[in-house]
C-alpha cells in the first residue's frame, strides 16, 4: 500500500473546521470598519438631539411657591400625617391638600386634606411605609405647590418648589 499523506489544504473538513471561523472573523471585522466609517444612518445632516420623551407641565404654582420662599417638613408617624412650615409665609388658618402618590399604582394614591393644628397642619391616617411616596403639597386654591419624596421606612422629608434659586 502506497499511502501518501495529503496536504491539509486539500482536506474539505479542514476548511470547515478552520476556514469558516476565520472567514466569519474577517467578515465581522470588515462590517465593523464599514459601520464606523459610514457615520450615522440619518438622512438629515443637521445636528439632532434625541430625547426619548418630551414632557411639559405648568410650573406656575411652583414659581409662586419659590417667590414666596415656601418650604415645609412632612412627618408621617404613628398614624399621624403632619406638615410643619420651614420657611416662607403660609396662611396658617386654611387647610392644605396633600397628595401621596404611589410609585407604581395610581389606585394606591392618597389624597388628604390637612386641617390647621398648632404650628402646622395634620390629619390622622395610616400611611404604608413599605414603599416610597411622591409627595405634593398645595393650598386649597392651588396657587402654590411644594414637592418631595418620602423614601421607604423614612418618617420625614423636606418639601420645596420644583424650581430652585432665589426668589
Amino acid at each position: 500500500m502506497n499511502e501518501r499523506s495529503q496536504s491539509p489544504w486539500r482536506i474539505p473538513a479542514f476548511w470547515l473546521v478552520v476556514g469558516l471561523p476565520l472567514l466569519s472573523i474577517v467578515a465581522g471585522v470588515g462590517l465593523v470598519i464599514v459601520a464606523v466609517r459610514s457615520g450615522g444612518a440619518d438622512v438629515v445632516s443637521d445636528p439632532v438631539q434625541r430625547v426619548s420623551q418630551i414632557q411639559t407641565t405648568d410650573l406656575g404654582a411652583d414659581e409662586a411657591a419659590r417667590k414666596r420662599g415656601l418650604s415645609a417638613v412632612l412627618r408621617v408617624e404613628d398614624g399621624i400625617v403632619e406638615v410643619l412650615p420651614a420657611t416662607g409665609r403660609f396662611a396658617t388658618g386654611a387647610p392644605l391638600q396633600l397628595v401621596l402618590e404611589h410609585p407604581t399604582r395610581q389606585s394606591g394614591d392618597l389624597r388628604l386634606e390637612l386641617a390647621p393644628q398648632g404650628p402646622g397642619w395634620r390629619v390622622e391616617t395610616a400611611v404604608d411605609a413599605g414603599h416610597d411616596w411622591v409627595v405634593q403639597l398645595r393650598d386649597a386654591e392651588g396657587r402654590w405647590r411644594l414637592h418631595g419624596r418620602l423614601p421607604k421606612q423614612q418618617h420625614a422629608t423636606r418639601l420645596s418648589p420644583l424650581l430652585g434659586g432665589e426668589p
